[in-house]
């Protein structure tokens, strides 16, 4: 079994996560990337009232084009709860995370892993969300990887903002339902 709570010390912030390993140019995409997710009201009150601390591994590749799409949004709803620890893990240089999170047999990014505050883990999700597969599905006459050169739509950047909110509730949810913690924290 993956050792999770070994793995932490090695995570960074979004910010030194794209210092580390993103170029001058890259950290130019993923910052407009940040500046244009919109988190309404209700997303962000959901957010916010997360009560279980939650560790959130992001493994993720400041080159990969669906990286750029994605992961600014995590720091997003990072920056607006403060019981979401959100860790970033190059996947080349964590080959090891990299095999255990494997999508569909291949090292993919982004994949996030929910852990609970003493990193045992609550769940894994990736690389795309229903809504990117849905537009992959509608564009792509054959295999290709997106560049993260062009934005998304301001649509399908919502809609994959709003799946993603999705699986963090439910990691929270199942946080806040689990019998283990409701006893270690009495309620």
């Amino acid at each position: 079994m993956f050792d999770f709570a070994a793995k932490q010390s090695a995570g960074l912030c979004y910010d030194a996560f794209l210092a580390r390993h993103g170029t001058a140019d890259q950290r130019t995409r993923w910052g407009a990337i940040y500046e244009r997710v919109q988190l309404s009201s209700p997303q962000q009150a959901l957010l916010a009232g997360f009560q279980r601390r939650m560790i959130v591994y992001c493994l993720a590749g400041a080159w990969c084009g669906d990286c750029v799409q994605q992961c600014p949004i995590f720091a997003q709803y990072a920056a607006v709860s403060p019981n979401i620890v959100l860790l970033f893990f190059d996947r080349d240089a964590h080959p090891d995370l990299a095999a255990e999170l494997r999508v569909c047999g291949g090292a993919r990014v982004p994949v996030v892993a929910f852990l609970s505050e003493d990193a045992q883990l609550v769940g894994w999700y990736g690389d795309r969300t229903l809504a990117k597969y849905r537009q992959l599905a509608r564009d792509q006459l054959g295999p290709s990887c997106p560049t993260g050169l062009v934005a998304p739509e301001q649509e399908l950047l919502a809609a994959v903002t709003q799946e993603w909110l999705d699986e963090f509730e439910r990691a929270q949810l199942l946080l806040r339902l689990s019998p283990r913690l409701r006893q270690l924290h009495g309620d």
